[in-house]
């Protein structure tokens, strides 16, 4: 049966998951076909179906998963009711998993919050005025660093892009 924790079709999803990622690198999502997925993941177009209901539904899968996994690497902070500005371990999950973070903003899922802003944290930090504008600007400013790096094939160390950002947003003296 094809229930949906079933090895084999978790195993069909992972393979059609990252036929969808090596296929889009070089590919527009309106260019590619089920056919082209299913031929690269070696899949009948029944097992995509039987996943999928089409290729915008593959698309949100892999944005889902990759938000989940982020989200995972954080949930020990989470639980633990602390806060860090250390984005170390995104940066070295981003430059293990590179291929599925540049499917993630070629999809423009780049407005999703994959990270949760610490609200109280923030509000102590600036007075509890403007957070809105604050989290506006950290989110673009911090997926633009990413975009650059992944770019650049994260040529930088994930130390050295957890300093940029350290610096590019800790307090500055205004001369």
């Amino acid at each position: 049966m094809n229930t949906p924790n079933n090895k084999r079709r978790k195993e069909s999803q992972n393979r059609i998951e990252r036929a969808f990622i090596r296929l889009l690198q070089n590919q527009e999502l309106e260019q590619l076909s089920v056919t082209a997925i299913c031929r690269e993941a070696n899949v009948n177009r029944t097992t995509f179906y039987a996943n999928y209901a089409d290729m915008h539904n593959l698309a949100e899968a892999v944005g889902r998963r990759l938000e989940q996994e982020v989200q995972n690497l954080y949930q020990n902070t989470k639980d633990h009711s602390y806060s860090s500005d250390n984005f170390l371990k995104l940066f070295q999950h981003i430059k293990e998993n590179q291929l599925f973070y540049k499917t993630y903003f070629k999809l423009g899922f780049d407005n999703a919050e994959i990270i949760g802003y610490d609200l109280p944290l923030a509000a102590d930090f600036y007075g509890d005025q403007h957070i809105e504008y604050h989290l506006a600007f950290f989110r673009s400013g911090l997926n633009a660093v990413i975009k650059r790096w992944l770019q650049n094939d994260c040529r930088e160390s994930p130390e050295e892009i957890a300093a940029i950002i350290r610096t590019e947003y800790g307090p500055k003296e205004i001369r």
